[in-house]
């Protein structure tokens, strides 16, 4: 493996890929980002002999520092949708200074890029930044990312919330969605890092190996719980109403009704085998997954 660094890597993702690349390579060539030295994780790195580097996309300084002598960017998308274009501006103009060989960039799959789609202010960002990184010159791997198995707990509660409402409550119609569980987009971008050779200058579209609906989930989840869990579609006003009634920031509500409306507007309902062909295997199924978190 080629000198690399691992941005993120206190995070879900990019901690999930650390773990992945170190059971692969030596890790004199595995360098972490991180923003905070005294998290747990950090400790953990540095206990273990991994090289971690500080910096955060806001910070060009201390971005340059941290991209010397980098070969491979593992690049996880900044998770401040507001902000995140000029950051992800500052993380590819530094990568070009500082000379770096190859990015590997975590995009998002859609299908409407319009200004008047539900997830437009999502989309359109990652479009950009995507422009942005081939327009720089710089070899890149771009793997745009269906929804993460792991929102759907986010979206409908846990396993107590849900005994207790008996329900799944979204507004996301009969949209569809090729969810994939966190690890599995780890472990294939752990095997892209370890290669990028292979995958240099490639779009790759990383959807889960089946497609789903809530009321499907609904289904599983009666299944799983052994008790009835309906699903229940409502009016984008009716949602908002009621979140609001219960309690929910509003931040909080718009978020949900702006990804149930991407869903009801098919974004992730897609089907490719990029992700399978890099993982060599299917993704996890969804009652696999579901099982693990409500059981």
């Amino acid at each position: 493996m080629k000198k690399t660094l691992i941005t993120g890597a206190t995070g879900g993702l990019g901690s999930t890929v650390v773990d992945f690349l170190k059971a692969k390579n030596k890790i004199e060539n595995l360098v972490v980002l991180v923003r905070n030295t005294e998290s747990d994780l950090a400790k953990q790195y540095k206990k273990e002999g991994i090289e971690f580097r500080i910096a955060d996309y806001d910070n060009v300084d201390a971005l340059e520092n941290a991209f010397k002598n980098i070969e491979v960017l593992y690049f996880v998308s900044g998770s401040d949708i507001n902000n995140r274009l000029p950051q992800h501006k500052n993380v590819v103009a530094t990568a070009k200074k500082m000379g770096v060989k190859h990015i590997l960039y975590t995009s998002t799959v859609r299908k409407d890029e319009s200004a008047s789609a539900p997830l437009f202010p999502v989309v359109d960002s990652h479009k950009q930044t995507e422009e942005l990184i081939i327009a720089s010159g710089i070899n890149y791997t771009i793997s745009r990312h269906s929804l993460y198995a792991e929102v759907i707990p986010m979206f409908i509660g846990d396993k107590t919330q849900l005994l207790q409402t008996k329900s799944i409550y979204l507004p996301t119609a009969n949209g569809a969605t090729a969810f994939v569980p966190r690890k599995d987009f780890a472990e294939a971008e752990a095997n892209i890092l370890s290669n990028p050779e292979t995958y240099e200058n490639k779009i790759l579209e990383f959807n889960g190996s089946e497609t789903i609906t809530f009321s499907k989930i609904s289904d599983l989840l009666s299944k799983i719980l052994n008790e009835p869990i309906t699903y229940i579609s409502p009016e984008e006003a009716e949602f908002k109403t009621k979140m609001t009634e219960v309690g929910l920031p509003d931040f909080i509500i718009d978020m949900l009704i702006m990804f149930s409306l991407g869903i009801a507007n098919n974004e992730f309902d897609q089907q490719t085998n990029d992700l399978e062909t890099v993982l060599g295997r299917k993704t996890q199924s969804l009652e696999e997954f579901l099982s693990e978190v409500y059981q």
